[in-house]
C-alpha cells in the first residue's frame, strides 16, 4: 500500500528545508510519494481585484501561472536530486484550510511544514499557520526546523504513558526504522510544593520522589508492550521536573534530531489546547519535531510478538 507524503511550502527557506526532508524520506520508502503543495492566499487575490479592478484578472492569471511554475521546478530539481516521482497541487483560499482540506480528502499519511514561514512577524502574533494545522487535523505532522544533513538517528519521545504517546513512536518508527529512541518520562510528586510550603522534611519529600519514579518505571514497562519498535532500540530515561524543561534539557544533551510528540496528553483540557507541553517544545526546541496522536475511536493494541521480535 503507498503511504503518501504532502510537503507544503510558501516558497520561503524553512519550506525549502521542509520539502529537503519529505524528499529524504520518500526516498528512503519506496512505498511511498511525495506532493507539494502551495496556497495561493485568497485575500490577496481579493485584494488585488480591489485594487486594480481593471487589470486584476491579467495579474490574477499572470500570479497563479508564477506560482505553479516556481512549484513545478521545485518538484522537478526535488525528484532529479532524490531519484523519486513527485506531484504538485496548486490550491487557493487560507492556508489553514486549505492545507486541512488536501490532508483530508487524499487521506494523506503524513504532512511536512517548516515551522516558520514567509510572514514570521504575523505567524508570532497569530500562531504559525503549522501550529493551526496541526489543531484542526488529526494525521501525523513533522515540523521542520533544521536544513536537513543526514536521516534522523537519535530520536527523542518524551512519554506520559498515554495510547497518544504510543500512537506518536509506532508512527515515528514506521517512517524512520533505522533510528533508535529514547523514551523520556518526566515525573513529578503530586503536591510537592504544598508538602514544602507545609514544612514536609526534604527526607520525606525524596521517599515520595523515590516512589514516584518506581511508579513511573512500572507504567513504561506496561508502555512499552503498546510499541511496535525493537527493544535495541529503546532506551529508557527518567527524570524528575517538569516536562516542558526536561524535555528541552535532554534535546540538548542527546544531541537529538527529532522529538516524537503525542498530539494529545492524558488530559481533557490538553486535549482541547492542543497540549501545553507539545506546543511548548514545537515553540522551543531546536530539533525538527514529530506530533502525531490517535485518529478518532483509534486504540493502541499490543504487539502479537515480543518488542525485540
Amino acid at each position: 500500500m503507498t503511504r503518501t507524503v504532502l510537503a507544503a511550502t510558501d516558497f520561503s527557506a524553512p519550506a525549502r528545508h521542509a520539502l529537503e526532508r519529505a524528499a529524504l524520506l520518500v526516498q528512503a520508502h519506496s512505498d511511498s510519494r511525495l506532493t507539494l503543495a502551495h496556497v495561493v492566499s485568497r485575500s490577496a487575490l481579493d485584494n488585488l481585484r480591489r485594487i486594480l479592478p481593471g487589470n486584476a484578472a491579467a495579474l490574477e492569471a499572470q500570479l497563479l501561472a508564477q506560482a505553479e511554475n516556481e512549484l513545478n521546478e521545485l518538484a522537478t530539481n526535488l525528484a532529479a536530486h532524490h531519484g523519486c516521482s513527485i506531484d504538485t497541487v496548486l490550491a487557493q483560499g487560507s492556508a489553514l484550510t486549505a492545507l486541512s482540506e488536501l490532508v483530508e480528502t487524499r487521506q494523506i499519511d503524513l504532512l511536512v511544514m517548516g515551522v516558520r514561514g514567509a510572514h514570521f512577524v504575523r505567524e508570532l502574533l497569530l500562531g504559525s499557520t503549522t501550529e493551526r494545522v496541526l489543531r484542526k487535523s488529526r494525521r501525523p505532522l513533522l515540523a521542520v526546523k533544521q536544513r536537513p544533513q543526514s536521516p534522523y538517528r537519535r530520536v527523542l519521545a518524551p512519554v506520559d504513558f498515554s495510547d497518544h504517546a504510543a500512537a506518536a513512536v509506532n508512527a515515528a518508527h514506521a517512517w524512520l526504522p533505522d533510528a533508535d529512541f529514547v523514551l523520556l518520562n518526566a515525573f513529578e510528586v503530586e503536591l510537592e510544593s504544598t508538602f514544602r510550603l507545609a514544612g514536609m522534611d526534604d527526607n520525606q519529600i525524596h521517599e515520595y520522589r523515590i516512589q514516584a519514579r518506581d511508579a513511573a518505571q512500572q507504567a513504561m514497562e506496561a508502555f512499552i508492550g503498546k510499541l511496535q519498535v525493537p527493544a535495541h532500540k529503546l532506551t529508557r530515561q527518567f527524570v524528575h521536573g517538569a516536562a516542558t524543561l526536561r524535555i528541552l534539557e535532554h534535546e540538548q544533551t542527546m544531541d537529538a534530531d527529532l522529538i516524537v510528540m503525542g498530539k494529545h496528553g492524558q488530559s481533557v483540557m490538553e486535549e482541547l489546547l492542543l497540549g501545553s507541553v507539545t506546543k511548548h517544545v514545537l515553540s522551543h526546541s531546536s530539533s525538527d519535531v514529530f506530533i502525531a496522536g490517535l485518529a478518532k475511536d483509534e486504540s493502541v493494541a499490543r504487539p502479537d510478538g515480543p518488542a525485540d521480535c
